[in-house]
């Protein structure tokens, strides 16, 4: 069962999201103040963490930042401070995601699926996937060609990584901007057929001529992965 951390100060909201999340099967714990996240962090295991900005003894970017010296477990900010500046500062401190206030539940929701699935979507048998020369390795977040590390980005490699769950099905547009971005994502595709260039420079032997990521015309891509 995945375990989600809330760090609010707002009890009633952490009651009406913990009742959300439990419903569909989370499993919640809450902590009203940056030293009571580091005691739970400190002695228990968590899936994801949802982290206010504001609490009574400091500030949830000081929560991430110590937090990121010594785990990669997904963050999700959520605080009604909005400046362009906060949200920059929660991505730069580590978060993975900034959802402002107030949200719907159903926002919520389909962003903490979306974040838990791309850190553990896989099963422990399904880790690794290879095609030709490309090695992916879902668990350290690796790739390999001919036993080369290759660089991705943070983007490129969650792609890539959802390509490769999907493996030898046709995936729309849509439906990559969506998982990858973020269902709310105001993403153009025009930016999806960028990283989809910039996966083939790095991975195909011929990236004008792909043999493994290629375009399904009027539908999306798909990765072909010989079984």
């Amino acid at each position: 069962m995945n375990r989600i951390l809330i760090v609010d100060d707002d009890k009633d909201l952490s009651f009406i999201i913990s009742e959300m999340l439990e419903s569909y099967g989370y499993s919640v714990t809450c902590a009203q103040s940056c030293e009571k996240a580091f005691e739970l962090l400190s002695s228990e295991k968590f899936s994801l963490i949802l982290l206010d900005i504001n609490l009574p003894d400091g500030t949830g970017f000081e929560v991430c930042s110590e937090l990121r010296r010594v785990s990669t477990v997904p963050v999700i900010f959520a605080s009604a401070r909005t400046s362009e500046d906060d949200r920059i500062n929660g991505f730069d401190t580590g978060g993975d995601d900034y959802l402002p206030k107030p949200y719907s539940m159903k926002e919520l929701l389909s962003r903490v699926k979306a974040l838990i699935r791309r850190a553990y979507g896989f099963t422990e048998q399904e880790k690794i996937v290879q095609f030709g020369k490309v090695t992916v390795n879902i668990s350290s977040r690796s790739v390999t060609r001919d036993g080369v590390p290759l660089s991705l980005s943070l983007r490129e490699f969650d792609l890539l990584a959802y390509l490769c769950e999907h493996k030898n099905t046709a995936i729309p547009k849509e439906k990559l901007i969506s998982e990858v971005w973020g269902a709310f994502s105001e993403v153009e595709t025009s930016t999806l057929t960028v990283h989809i260039r910039w996966l083939r420079e790095k991975l195909e032997e011929n990236p004008a001529s792909p043999e493994y990521i290629k375009t399904v015309y009027k539908v999306g891509y798909i990765l072909e992965v010989k079984e």
